[in-house]
């Protein structure tokens, strides 16, 4: 099968991922801004990796764009977050991004990283003020990514680890059966 892996990463810890999926499987990669209509027409396999960004997934505007040309393609996606897997969390994130023609890909969810300094001036600025809402919550009220990015606070932390690749890789597997 030939597969292409699209991507968008801001930090790099998706890159990360990118990386070592695109090495294990030789698909080509190539940044979800220079996507183009033949990348889906001409690959098996669309994988599409991305990091979350105020609970959007970059990229899937391009598929749900190009939704018609995937219905005879093997379609899934993954995207990285700083917080450890919550079940509700992920749902919810999957009910906001995959509706309608997108619905049926499988979503997989791998932990990022987090580092304020690298962080975009806005970026890091909207972290502080949640920082700031988060402080005054009661603790056995916060949601599982809110403890998590409260743990996190100013520390640089990689969470990344190709091990959880593996479902995506079993998937793939799968695939060629």
């Amino acid at each position: 099968m030939k597969g292409i892996i699209l991507y968008f990463s801001k930090y790099g810890a998706t890159k990360k991922y990118v990386d070592w999926l695109s090495k294990s499987t030789n698909f080509d990669v190539v940044p979800v801004k220079k996507a183009k209509k033949s990348h889906i027409k001409d690959y098996d396999v669309i994988i599409l990796g991305s990091g979350i960004y105020a609970s959007g997934i970059k990229g899937v505007k391009f598929l749900r764009k190009h939704a018609k040309l995937l219905s005879d393609k093997k379609v899934l996606i993954f995207c990285v977050g700083a917080s450890p897997f919550d079940e509700k969390a992920f749902q919810t994130l999957k009910d906001h991004n995959l509706k309608d023609d997108l619905k049926h890909i499988p979503c997989f969810y791998l932990r990022g990283a987090w580092n304020m300094d690298k962080m975009t001036f806005i970026d890091r600025t909207l972290c502080k003020l949640l920082f700031k809402m988060l402080a005054k919550k009661e603790k056995d009220k916060l949601e599982v990514w809110e403890k998590a990015l409260l743990a996190a606070g100013n520390r640089v932390v990689d969470w990344t680890n190709e091990r959880y690749l593996a479902p995506i890789t079993k998937y793939l597997a799968n695939l060629n059966q």
